[in-house]
């Protein structure tokens, strides 16, 4: 969440309802809504870092708001997200992990854990669609977001498939 809204912050300051405003227009429904709280204390920890600097404004009918902007300091770590790449592929897979496993037990199923996997995926894949049909078509972004997710997915169900043929290999 740091990032994300220093990224807001570049183009001005804000207060941190706008930004959660901001942060939902942005991703639309497929992305995680970010909880209030979690916003005022991710900008707290930001401000207490240098990353940004706050400024109490005066408002004649409501409570005092915080207004927050981006600092130098805030600028360059925000540069420096934008020129690193982001993670590289995975490694650490818990549902791999399970399946390496199963068979230490003695008790799980491998092409049954694979199955139970395969049918979560799905229902993941069917639950986005509906997502996809339901979404602001004025903005792009969360399109390309739900369309990443089910790319991902489908990727993982076509190497749940290469896992099940290696299985059932083996065990011939």
């Amino acid at each position: 969440m740091r990032l994300p809204l220093l990224a807001l912050l570049a183009r001005g300051p804000a207060h941190g309802y706008e930004l959660k405003q901001d942060l939902e227009k942005l991703l639309g429904s497929a992305y995680p809504q970010p909880n209030i709280g979690q916003i005022y204390v991710t900008l707290n920890r930001l401000q207490k870092s240098g990353l940004i600097e706050g400024e109490d404004v005066a408002q004649s009918t409501r409570p005092n708001k915080r207004i927050y902007r981006l600092t130098d300091a805030g600028r360059e770590a925000l540069a420096l997200w934008f020129e690193e790449p982001t993670d590289e592929p995975r490694v650490r897979d818990e549902f791999f992990m399970k399946l390496a496993l199963a068979p230490q037990t003695g008790d799980v199923d491998q092409i049954g854990l694979i199955n139970k996997q395969r049918r979560h995926y799905l229902n993941a894949m069917r639950d986005l669609s509906k997502l996809a049909a339901a979404e602001e078509r004025d903005s792009r972004i969360p399109q390309l977001l739900i369309e990443g997710a089910m790319l991902h997915l489908q990727a993982d169900l076509d190497w749940l498939e290469r896992c099940q043929e290696e299985l059932e290999e083996e065990q011939r």
